[in-house]
């Protein structure tokens, strides 16, 4: 039964990036760049006022003087006239500089009547100009394979005028949820049936991480159901299913995978919750079985399928950053690793962490208050108040001290 990390090592070991494709610029946001992006142009693609004020030659405003104005130049507009000395012209915010023009003067510390303009100072050679090409060069790559695409990426696409970019395409992954009490969400429940949770919570976590979900319905706890399911899952990049994968008389997920050619990597990990989950690999498919409790199926989705999907779709950063917190007293018994839904709070400058509530793996309000999982050492005991335990962080937001 491997350990954490040897289950997660062994998981992305199997798996390998997925192939290419060009998208939209928009489709690209959270995806990872498959070549690097050059510049088809300088940028800024000309010398450009950073104010709205007045372009001049810095060498005629040495001592404090009146220039003529010339003309005005506005955002969007360009002059080949070359602006003459003892001259200047009125500028907008990045419209292009005159010919001849080396500096501009702020409106604020310029006075204006009569056609001219009065300078009560010298002006530095440069001053309030965006130089040509001073951002990016043409030919520079300005984003490079492997870049995550956000908004600041999306806005260097769009400056450069590319509509498409090629990415590393999302992961298909089948979603199928197993066991004679689960109804479709919305339909009547008969005594002793539950709607399936499961299905839309790992199709959310499959998005959240960046992927397509493909959901499969529910499958009986007959091999007959299970069997056509799990071959349909089978044509997507990878599977997950949940329930089934225990030692109960009909847990048969196992035992069908293998009967489809899915050969088993491993069974249970040293953890709780979670300790039945499966992996194996059909193929190049790499195939997951959760446990069926809707807790467990989130915390070892969290675990070990995202890091997973995450490499495969080019990501280099597969797990959630892991920062100290103090714990309160906690009683723990060595021997598992344990994964502890907790609350997080900023206090004094310390991140403290505390349970979030009942961590019984069926009491999913502890998990819906959570802000993050605590990782609990197998070797580690009782808590003491004050231990710092590694925390990773689900989501940002959380309370902090007024």
């Amino acid at each position: 039964m491997p350990s954490v990390a040897e289950a997660r090592e062994s998981i992305l070991s199997h798996v390998t990036r997925l192939g290419v494709e060009n998208a939209p610029a928009l489709d690209a946001l959270g995806r990872v760049l498959a070549a690097d992006v050059k510049a088809p142009w300088d940028m800024p693609r000309w010398d450009n006022s950073a104010m709205d004020g007045y372009a001049v030659r810095a060498g005629d405003c040495v001592n404090s003087r009146s220039l003529a104005l010339s003309g005005f130049l506005p955002a969007g507009s360009h002059s080949a006239e070359v602006l003459a000395p003892g001259t200047a012209v009125k500028i907008l915010t990045g419209a292009p500089l005159p010919p001849g023009a080396d500096a501009v003067v702020p409106v604020a510390e310029v006075e204006e009547r009569d056609g001219a303009i009065l300078i009560r100072g010298p002006v530095r050679y440069g001053a309030h100009v965006r130089r040509n090409g001073e951002d990016i060069q043409s030919g520079e790559a300005v984003l490079l394979a492997g870049t995550v695409v956000g908004p600041a990426e999306i806005s260097a696409l769009a400056s450069f005028s590319r509509l498409l970019v090629p990415v590393v395409r999302r992961v298909r992954v089948a979603i199928l949820s197993t066991g004679d009490e689960l109804v479709e969400p919305g339909q009547p429940l008969p005594p002793g049936r539950i709607p399936d949770s499961n299905s839309f919570a790992l199709a959310a976590a499959v998005k959240q991480a960046g992927g397509e979900p493909i959901l499969l319905g529910i499958a009986k706890d007959d091999r007959t159901s299970l069997e056509a399911q799990l071959k349909e899952g089978l044509e997507a990049d990878a599977l997950v299913t949940s329930a089934g994968v225990s030692m109960g008389d009909r847990d048969l997920v196992r035992e069908v995978l293998q009967a489809l050619s899915v050969r088993q990597v491993f069974w249970k990990i040293d953890i709780k919750p979670g300790r039945p989950t499966a992996f194996g690999m059909n193929g190049a498919k790499p195939v997951f079985s959760l446990p069926g409790n809707p807790v467990s199926t989130l915390l070892t989705f969290e675990e070990f399928v995202r890091p997973a999907l995450l490499k495969m779709m080019g990501h280099r950063r597969w797990l959630r950053p892991l920062v100290p917190a103090l714990q309160e007293d906690l009683p723990k018994k060595p021997g598992r690793v344990v994964f502890l839904r907790v609350r997080l709070e900023r206090r004094g400058g310390a991140l403290l962490a505390w349970p979030s509530g009942n961590q019984d793996t069926g009491i999913l309000r502890t998990q819906l208050l959570a802000d993050g999982i605590a990782l609990l050492p197998a070797d580690q005991g009782n808590l003491e108040s004050g231990t710092p335990v590694d925390v990773q962080i689900l989501r940002d937001g959380f309370p902090s001290e007024p």
